[in-house]
C-alpha cells in the first residue's frame, strides 16, 4: 500500500470511495452475524466512513484506523463531534464517545490492541490493497483478533486486466485461501452493481461483481 498515494488523494479531494450514506450491504447483513452489542469492533481503514457511526448507534465500541488526519478531522467535524486527542506507539487517538479513531498505519497496530477487537468490518482495506500484501494484513490484521470474532469483509471481482486497480479485483478464490486459517468464512451476498457505477464502465468492464462476506474466527 502507497500511503503517499492515499494521502494525496484526500489532500486533493479526490475521494470517489468515499460513501455519503451507510453502506446498504452493511445493514443488511450485520446483524446476523450475531455480534453482540458492547463488543468493539475493528474498522480498518476507516476513512471518514459513516459507517461507523451506524455500527456505534448498534451498540458497538467502534475502533478505526486511518492514515489521513484530513480524514479523520473531516468526520468529527461532520458528524459535530469533539474528540480527546492523545498520542500512543500507536499514533493519534480521537477519542468521541463509543467511537475511537487511531492515526496511523494499520500494519504498526499490535497485537494487544488487536484481542481487544471481537469484531471487524472491512469495506475499503483488502481491495486497497495490491495482491501481495493481502496474505501479510490478514495474517497480521485477522490472526491476531479475539478468538471466535466475528466480521465482515466486502469485495469487488472484475476483469483486472481491463482495469487496474484500487480498488483492486478479490476473487471468490483468493478469500477462501486468505482467510482459511483464521476464520469460517460465508458468502452473505453477491450482485453486479455495474450499472450502479458509471465510472467503472467507462473504464471498460463489462460487469463488476460486490460481494460479502462473512467471517467467524476460529477459536
Amino acid at each position: 500500500m502507497d500511503a503517499e498515494f492515499w494521502l494525496k488523494r484526500w489532500q486533493e479531494g479526490a475521494i470517489g470511495f468515499h460513501m455519503n450514506r451507510v453502506t446498504p450491504l452493511l445493514t443488511k447483513h450485520w446483524p446476523s452475524l450475531g455480534l453482540a452489542a458492547g463488543s468493539r469492533v475493528l474498522v480498518p481503514l476507516c476513512g471518514k466512513s459513516l459507517d461507523m457511526v451506524w455500527l456505534a448507534a448498534q451498540g458497538h465500541q467502534v475502533l478505526g484506523v486511518e492514515l489521513s488526519a484530513i480524514a479523520i478531522r473531516q468526520f468529527f467535524q461532520e458528524q459535530e463531534l469533539q474528540p480527546a486527542e492523545h498520542d500512543s506507539a500507536l499514533g493519534r487517538h480521537y477519542v468521541a464517545g463509543p467511537i475511537e479513531i487511531i492515526g496511523g498505519d494499520i500494519f504498526n497496530l499490535d497485537k494487544t490492541t488487536l484481542a481487544t477487537c471481537s469484531g471487524v468490518y472491512d469495506r475499503g482495506a483488502l481491495v486497497a490493497l495490491p495482491p501481495g500484501m493481502r496474505a501479510d494484513y490478514v495474517q497480521h490484521l485477522y490472526g491476531n483478533l479475539a478468538p471466535g470474532y466475528h466480521g465482515m469483509v466486502l469485495t469487488l471481482e472484475y476483469d483486472q486486466s481491463v482495469m487496474e486497480g484500487p480498488p483492486f479485483s478479490v476473487p471468490a478464490n483468493e478469500i477462501n485461501a486468505l482467510f482459511d486459517a483464521h476464520a469460517h468464512v460465508r458468502l452473505l451476498d453477491s450482485m453486479d452493481i455495474l450499472e450502479k457505477e458509471p465510472k467503472f464502465a467507462e473504464r471498460g468492464l463489462k460487469a463488476l461483481e460486490s460481494t460479502a462476506w462473512g467471517l467467524e474466527g476460529r477459536r
